[in-house]
């Protein structure tokens, strides 16, 4: 009887199991709970329903539905075969992010990657899914290869050698035959593209592209940073030649066309190491009582033309590159640094927004226009900031005007939601050799903000120049700095863990509403345990600011219109917008929008890979700062939780590294990523985002840019810890160790790999040939974090 019963169950509930199925067939796209699915299938009763909760569960284990919010369910709706971009890992963690699809990443084995690298296109078979394990997919094929190189250190033998690579997306040497190695060395900082890579053979083949010089000296290893980001490193001779040939051309006639300026007050404020000045301030008292003030933006346009190769290469890079010890130039030295820069006492010519204010900071009027300055003094931050502190200095009435009027803008775009981080940026102290020797923190005073005030009031106009137009009529299309609204999963995580420390925040509402709550809680968080928590959860829901002709305004700012006009020099988006202004404002047709917004595109990738490299500068001269300091101790706080271990930023020198998971042996720790904390199973200890920690410098790898701290508290007391007597660098002696590791293997290397010949890599090597192509080895993973 009892069994009759539990088959009539099973039969219920199977069959209940087929309609919610047929449901969420019909109804592909919206997420639903069980209580949604239980009426539209006529689930009634208590049980009919706890099976409805029980079916839906299990669906998604096995990959059918998937959970989008905590109790609401969708069909997941994925083809067997799919297009997507290959992700590999030196960790072999490998994965494709699918085309179709919400960004998720499918593992991929690597027996089943087909040899992909990172950034291909790839067709690849999703496997079918086995219960408790992550779903999984196979490379088919290889579409489109994406163009890309590897940086790292040659190791040379007789016949052949090997490039052991710094890329965390290759876990191989790449092997290299003679011919191909374009006279590198042994201890050569080289960069190499991959020509080959058989289904048949553990490693890649490649060629050397360039030989940067020996690794370990300071502008072979900068240089190195930027080709592995795919950004140049020498500027092309063909390009400077044709920038030495341009002329100032202030001539009389040139003026003519423009408003004259050259008698009111200008000046520049600047680094103190800066050379290329493509911003200047003017200030003038008006009989009306108005202030007028000039914003005055270096004239790069009407020196480099459209379709020159000046302006091909400047289109190609668009942003100049800012590394901890050097500057490279989108635009030839003679334009940044002579003809555009608005240095003190010549006559340049310029693209200023000329804007009339009153005593309150509110514009009146604003007039966009070709001026010609003549700048009276060439001021450094500390200079203008000097001035403001203490009252005294030259042109110390304008520069203290000017710093009252940035004040009262500051405060209105406050009062409208505009958000304010304040976060110092780490920068040092470089000797003759690019030796790192003394950190500080560049902080940003009144000085900085006077001129920022008035740069965001002058893109700011720029952009409602051609962003508003009348009703019915649609505006032109243009080059828009946007910055969407943050991510509202994070800005609940951040309320829900504000809250726990007595901090009200509110997510819900208007984006002024939001903003100033935002505003608020970061003001009553200074000097508070919980600030820099806060802070940088903060920082991390907002989303990145980027160039689109498409304009949902700029979220941080709070302001409706907003775009990049104010360097030129330095960046090709405000190139772009001040030939965009010439067209329209002539009454000019609107541009091509789909190219305009490719352009967009490129210029956003360029920015975010000229800042990686940025990063990647501060993090080896970090890494060279403290191999200098091993054994020391220093406080600090934890700035990033993974499942790997701690990052931790240190207080004296804002200097990070890592604790790694390991190491932290008084407990089995596992990652709590909704509370960004690791907590220890047994003993319940916790280590939170923000907390303060005391540290030991214990390892310091330059070659990888990684820094180990070791944990010092009651349970690790100083001493305890294996300390490195030195940094570590790729020596000789390593480059041999690794090579003789892939030569120990060579007789495991297949005889189909020996045999074929790679793509483009020479017809007259013979059995020399095939010998080096067998000597061609996996390596031991390396360590990556």
């Amino acid at each position: 009887m009892a069994k009759t019963k539990n088959n009539d169950v099973m039969e219920e509930k199977t069959a209940m199991v087929a309609k919610v199925i047929d449901f969420f067939n019909r109804e592909k796209t919206i997420p639903y709970n069980y209580k949604q699915i239980s009426s539209a299938i006529g689930a009634d009763t208590p049980l009919e329903r706890a099976f409805v909760v029980q079916i839906m569960e299990e669906l998604a284990e096995e990959g059918v539905l998937k959970e989008t919010t905590p109790g609401k369910f969708k069909l997941v709706e994925r083809n067997v075969v799919n297009t997507g971009t290959f992700v590999r890992r030196s960790n072999g963690k490998n994965s494709v992010v699918l085309d179709s699809g919400d960004g998720e990443a499918i593992f991929v084995a690597e027996r089943h990657s087909k040899h992909a690298l990172n950034g291909d296109k790839v067709k690849v078979h999703i496997c079918a899914k086995r219960p408790n394990e992550p779903e999984e997919a196979e490379v088919l094929e290889i579409i489109e290869r994406k163009e890309q190189v590897f940086i790292g250190t040659l190791k040379v033998d007789d016949y052949f050698g090997h490039l052991i690579t710094d890329s965390k997306f290759l876990a191989t040497d790449i092997f290299i035959p003679r011919d191909l190695l374009k006279d590198g060395k042994t201890g050569d900082k080289a960069v190499v593209k991959i020509i080959d890579w058989p289904d048949t053979a553990n490693s890649p083949m490649g060629e050397v592209i360039d030989v940067l010089g020996r690794s370990g000296d300071n502008t072979v290893e900068m240089h190195a940073i930027l080709a592995e980001f795919g950004l140049p490193y020498v500027y092309p001779a063909e390009v400077e030649a044709a920038a030495d040939k341009i002329e100032p051309g202030i001539t009389p006639e040139e003026i003519a066309k423009r408003r004259d300026m050259r008698d009111v007050v200008t000046f520049t404020i600047d680094p103190r190491d800066a050379k290329d000045f493509d911003d200047a301030l003017s200030i003038k008292k008006l009989d009306n009582g108005l202030w007028q003030v000039g914003i005055h933006i270096a004239d790069v346009t009407h020196y480099v033309t459209p379709n020159s190769i000046i302006e091909t290469e400047a289109e190609s890079r668009a942003t100049s590159v800012y590394l901890v010890d050097r500057t490279i130039p989108m635009l030839p030295e003679r334009l940044s640094n002579f003809i555009c820069s608005l240095r003190p006492d010549e006559e340049k010519l310029t693209h200023s927004v000329v804007v009339e204010l009153d005593d309150d900071a509110n514009v009146k009027k604003v007039d966009i226009c070709h001026t010609v300055i003549k700048s009276n003094r060439r001021f450094t931050y500390e200079e203008a900031q000097n001035i403001i502190e203490t009252g005294e200095g030259d042109y110390r009435d304008e520069v203290l005007t000017l710093d009252r009027l940035a004040k009262k803008l500051r405060a209105a775009r406050f009062a409208d939601g505009s958000l304010e981080f304040n976060r110092a940026e780490v920068r040092f102290d470089i000797d003759s050799t690019g030796r790192p020797v003394n950190v500080f923190f560049k902080e940003s005073k009144d000085a900085n903000k006077l001129v920022e005030e008035f740069m965001l009031l002058a893109n700011k106009k720029v952009a409602e120049a051609i962003g508003i137009v009348p009703k019915k009529r649609t505006a032109k299309a243009f080059v828009y700095r946007i910055h969407d609204m943050p991510d509202p999963g994070k800005m609940q995580n951040l309320a829900d863990i504000a809250m726990r420390f007595g901090h009200k925040l509110k997510i819900n509402g208007s984006m002024r509403e939001v903003n100033r709550s935002i505003n608020k809680m970061l003001a009553d968080i200074k000097g508070r345990p919980e600030e820099d928590l806060l802070a940088t959860l903060a920082i991390r829901s907002m989303a990145k600011a980027v160039y689109s002709t498409s304009n949902i305004g700029h979220y941080g700012l709070a302001f409706d219109y907003y775009t990049h006009f104010t360097s030129p020099i330095r960046r090709y988006p405000d190139m772009m917008v001040h030939r965009l202004l010439d067209r329209y404002l002539a009454g000019g047709r609107s541009v091509n929008i789909d190219k305009l917004e490719n352009e967009c595109k490129h210029s956003s990738e360029m920015e975010q890979l000229a800042a990686n490299a940025e990063r990647a500068s501060i993090k080896y001269k970090q890494v060279e700062y403290l191999g200098e300091r091993l054994g020391e101790v220093f406080t600090g706080k934890i700035s990033g939780v993974t499942e790997w271990g701690l990052y931790v930023e240190l207080d004296e020198n804002m200097c990070e590294g890592l604790v790694p998971i390991r190491d932290l042996e008084d407990d089995y720790y596992e990652l709590d990523d909704k509370n960004y904390c690791l907590l220890g199973r047994r003993r319940n200890r916790r280590y939170t985002l923000g907390d303060k920690v005391t540290v030991q410098v214990a390892r310091a790898d330059l070659r990888n840019k990684l820094v180990d701290f070791a944990l010092i508290d009651e349970q690790h007391p100083v001493g305890t810890h294996r300390i490195d007597k030195e940094p570590l660098r790729l020596t000789r002696e390593m480059i041999e160790r690794s090579a003789e590791r892939s030569g120990n293997r060579k007789e495991r290397a297949t005889q189909k790999a020996g045999k074929k010949k790679g793509k483009g890599a020479g017809k007259s090597r013979g059995a020399d040939s095939a010998r080096m192509k067998r000597s061609a080895s996996k390596k031991s993973p390396k360590r990556r974090r």
